[in-house]
């Protein structure tokens, strides 16, 4: 379409041949040329290299694409993409499947499922912050037997992966293996708070969720050529604040049947330095298990400081299995 512009001059009147002055054409041009000019104004957009009023859309399949005033934002470049991919992953960011240390999103119970109506609470063993918080960790709690430190730092591999990792990384896996069963989960810590629970409030979460079972994650740091798993189960005590007379027998029962399970889920041996073989130990002086007044019980999964032992604890796969194995574990109890 033709407009009026810079190349574009208005047309001038053919000059008369008479004997007018030269001043009398110039003052008969002038507002000729003021009405060209104010066409070429109206004419053109704001800048005056184009015109202002709309083209119509070419035929070409180009002519569908849509501005991005009208389309939104643009989509993410591949270095926008790289970093959106990013979020949910741990602190490190390496993406390995090591790193638990970012709280997912919550998750609701399946609608349905053989565990609708069921509470269990996960207690992820102590915390990615604990190492920076020693002095609030190392304060004296009440067990009912006796005080102990509010928490502890855990182990590690040699290598440096924490228990705190592991433990969170197979506690999260659990969730939604139990999730998917229809059962409520209730996690003591969740990467959301920079150290702790203590002990005391770790049991007393699960009191107050009337929980049908508690498991407490954990991984051993023992000498090398020490491996396999062992479930810790309460001893009878009472004192204070602590008695598991109710509780003795029930979490006995979820203790046998998460260690059966973890057997044939993930194909280790139970424990070859505790437990005499049996993958169980009962022990009295841990207060997660003697302030409990509901079924609890502790996974010790294996061994950080062995070496073969370690390369399970590290490897996403072998913890998957090791979610399975609890999860079977406590779907049979629950089930009965």
């Amino acid at each position: 379409m033709s407009y009026v512009g810079p190349e574009f001059d208005p047309s001038q009147p053919p000059r008369r041949r008479i004997g007018r002055p030269l001043a009398v054409t110039v003052a008969a041009l002038v507002p000729t040329c003021l009405a060209g000019w104010l066409v070429y104004q109206a004419t053109s957009g704001p800048d005056g290299n184009g015109p202002a009023r709309s083209l119509p859309a070419p035929s070409s399949p180009s002519a569908d694409r849509s501005t991005p005033s009208e389309a939104g934002p643009p989509s993410p470049t591949k270095s926008d993409k790289g970093q959106e991919k990013g979020k949910g992953k741990g602190e490190d960011g390496k993406g390995d499947g090591n790193d638990s240390s970012t709280k997912p999103p919550t998750r609701r119970p399946a609608a349905n499922g053989p565990l609708k109506g069921k509470v269990v609470v996960v207690d992820p063993g102590h915390n990615t912050g604990n190492f920076r918080h020693t002095a609030e960790i190392n304060r004296q709690v009440d067990i009912g037997t006796n005080r102990k430190e509010c928490d502890t730092t855990g182990t590690s591999t040699n290598d440096g992966y924490t228990e705190a990792k592991f433990t969170l990384d197979v506690a999260r896996r659990l969730r939604t293996l139990l999730e998917q069963q229809g059962a409520t989960v209730t996690f003591t810590q969740d990467g959301d708070r920079p150290w702790g629970p203590c002990v005391d409030e770790r049991a007393r979460i699960g009191n107050e969720a009337r929980a049908d079972a508690v498991v407490s994650i954990h991984a051993d740091g023992s000498g090398a050529g020490n491996r396999g798993y062992h479930v810790i189960l309460p001893a009878k005590v009472k004192g204070g604040a602590a008695d598991t007379s109710p509780i003795v027998a029930p979490s006995r029962e979820l203790g046998e049947r998460i260690a059966g399970k973890f057997l044939s889920a993930t194909g280790s041996a139970p424990s070859n330095y505790v437990g005499g073989g049996t993958g169980l130990d009962v022990r009295s002086d841990l207060g997660g298990l003697n302030l409990s007044t509901v079924p609890k019980v502790f996974i010790e999964c294996g061994n950080m400081r062995d070496a073969k032992d370690a390369a399970l604890l590290k490897s996403a796969e072998w913890r998957q299995k090791a979610a399975r194995g609890i999860s079977e574990g406590i779907d049979g109890f629950l089930r009965g």
